[in-house]
């Protein structure tokens, strides 16, 4: 269940940093929503000594919400730099 809950946090952080960015493109978004996904279950993963299958702890989520936002932040960062 930890799991799930780590992918969807992930994927509406991802999804909300695409709103805050205003951010039309298609491809964007979907990279925005894996970027998120990928930096919540990496930092949850890390945070919680890899068990997922069971219950997930408050502190987990909040370490999980605060690396896919790291992630999102440093992908964007990365493109506005990549783009001339």
């Amino acid at each position: 269940m930890g799991l799930i809950i780590l992918i969807v946090t992930g994927a509406l952080l991802g999804w909300l940093a695409t709103i805050a960015l205003q951010i039309e493109d298609g491809r964007g978004i979907l990279r925005n929503v894996v970027a998120g996904v990928v930096g919540s279950l990496g930092v949850g993963m890390a945070t919680s000594g890899g068990v997922f299958l069971g219950a997930i702890r408050a502190s987990t989520l909040m370490w999980a919400m605060l690396g896919a936002i790291v992630l999102i932040a440093l992908y964007n960062v990365l493109r506005a730099r990549a783009l001339p």
